[in-house]
C-alpha cells in the first residue's frame, strides 16, 4: 500500500487527519483504528421474529390505550372486529393474533401497532357513515402491519443500538423499543409507507367485497369537515397532500369491482356524531399527564413529510408546557386530532369471534 492511501484508510477509519511526509510504518493511527473496529463490531442492525413483533405491539398497544382510553363497549367492539377480520383472512399475513381497539377520544384518527394490533378512534367512526369506509380505513391500517412498516422504519433509520451480546429479552434493550416504537406508532409513517398502504389497502378491501371508494368517502369529509382549520388537522392532512391522494385513490379505485357499502349495518351498532375540530377538547403538545392526569406521556417524534392516518397538524414549538385542555389547538399550532383528550378508562375489551361467526357476518353482508 502507497503511503497516500495508508493515509486515507486511517483517516477514514478513525477521523485522524495524517500527513503525506509522514511515513506508513511511523503512523500514530493504528490504536485509534482499532478502537473503531472495536467499536463498529460492538454494534448489529435491530432484527425482530414475529414472536417479539407481537410482543412489541403489545406493550406499544397499552401505551396508546394508556394515552386515549378505550371505549367499553363489547357490541361496538365486536363488530370492528369482525370487519378486521374479514379483512385479515384476505390479508398477506392472516395468522397474526390481530387485536382490533376503539379509544375513547372524540380525535379522528387511527394507529397500527407491530404485530397485529389496530386502533380506531370514537371520533373517527362518528365521522364514517358506512362499513366501506370503516374497511377502507382497516385495511389502510392492516397493511402498515403486514408489511412491517414501523420494524422498517427503525431499521433504516437505526433509531435504536443492540449490543452484539444483547437480545430483545434484555428489558433495557425491550424498554427502549418500545419507547422508539410507540413514538413512530402515535407519530404516523411517511409517504412512501402511506401511499403503499393506500394502494394495498384498497385491493385488501375490494377482495373483501367492500367497495374500494369508502376510504376516499370518509377522507373527503372529513377534509371538509377540516376545511376552516388554518393548520392540517385530521387523518391525512389536508391542503395539496389531500387533494393528490384523493386523486390517487379514485385512480386505484376505479378498475376495481367490490360493491358492498352496508350504511344500514354501520348505523345500526355505531351510533357515535363526530364533533366538529372547534370542538374538540385537545391537551397541548409535550404536556406532562396527557389524558388529565398521572404518568406523563412522551410527546411523538418529530413527524417525517407525509400524509398519513395520523399526520395531523405541525405542532408549534417543542416548549414544555402545564397539563392544560383548550377547546381547540388550532389557533396555538397544536395537533388537535392526535392531542385530543382520552378517556379514564384504559382497560383492554376482549371479545372472542368465531369462524362461524365470521362466515356468517360475510353471507349476511355480501361479503367475500
Amino acid at each position: 500500500m502507497t503511503q497516500s492511501k495508508m493515509c486515507l484508510v486511517l483517516a477514514m477509519a478513525s477521523g485522524i487527519v495524517c500527513a503525506a511526509s509522514v511515513p506508513a510504518k511511523a503512523a500514530p493511527a493504528s490504536p485509534q483504528l482499532g478502537s473503531v473496529l472495536k467499536r463498529a463490531q460492538q454494534f448489529r442492525e435491530l432484527q425482530v421474529t414475529e414472536s417479539e413483533e407481537v410482543k412489541l405491539g403489545t406493550a406499544v398497544s397499552e401505551r396508546v390505550r394508556n394515552r386515549y382510553g378505550v371505549v367499553q363497549d363489547q357490541g361496538v367492539t365486536r363488530y370492528v372486529t369482525l370487519v378486521g377480520r374479514a379483512l385479515v383472512a384476505k390479508s398477506s399475513r392472516p395468522g397474526l393474533p390481530f387485536a382490533f381497539v376503539v379509544l375513547d377520544t372524540d380525535g379522528v384518527n387511527a394507529f397500527a401497532a407491530p404485530g397485529g394490533f389496530i386502533h380506531i378512534t370514537r371520533g373517527a367512526l362518528g365521522l364514517m357513515v358506512n362499513e366501506a369506509e370503516l374497511a377502507g380505513v382497516l385495511a389502510h391500517e392492516i397493511e402498515h402491519v403486514t408489511e412491517k412498516h414501523t420494524i422498517k422504519a427503525m431499521q433504516k433509520g437505526k433509531m435504536i443500538q443492540i449490543g452484539a451480546e444483547e437480545t430483545l429479552s434484555n428489558p433495557g434493550v425491550f424498554g427502549r423499543l418500545v419507547d422508539k416504537t410507540t413514538d413512530l406508532v402515535l407519530a404516523g409513517f411517511g409517504r412512501n409507507e402511506e401511499l403503499e398502504s393506500d394502494r394495498e389497502g384498497l385491493a385488501l378491501a375490494n377482495a373483501v367485497g367492500y367497495d374500494p371508494r369508502g376510504l376516499a368517502g370518509f377522507l373527503k369529509r372529513l377534509s371538509d369537515r377540516n376545511a376552516k382549520s388554518t393548520e392540517k388537522q385530521g387523518l391525512f392532512a389536508s391542503h395539496p397532500e389531500m387533494t393528490e391522494r384523493l386523486t390517487k385513490l379514485g385512480d386505484l379505485a376505479r378498475p376495481m369491482d367490490g360493491k358492498v357499502v352496508l350504511a344500514d349495518r354501520y348505523t345500526a351498532t355505531i351510533s357515535y356524531k363526530a364533533k366538529a375540530i372547534t370542538e374538540v377538547a385537545a391537551v397541548e403538545a409535550g404536556s406532562a399527564g396527557l389524558t388529565g392526569g398521572g404518568k406523563s406521556t412522551p410527546a411523538p417524534a418529530p413527524k417525517k413529510k407525509g400524509f398519513g392516518i395520523s399526520n395531523l397538524i405541525k405542532p408549534g414549538g417543542g416548549e414544555k408546557k402545564s397539563a392544560e385542555v383548550t377547546g381547540s389547538g388550532a389557533s396555538r399550532g397544536v395537533d388537535t386530532e392526535r392531542n385530543a383528550k382520552g378517556g379514564p378508562v384504559k382497560t383492554l375489551v376482549v371479545v372472542n369471534v368465531t369462524a362461524a361467526d365470521l362466515a356468517q357476518f360475510k353471507k349476511q353482508g355480501g361479503l367475500k
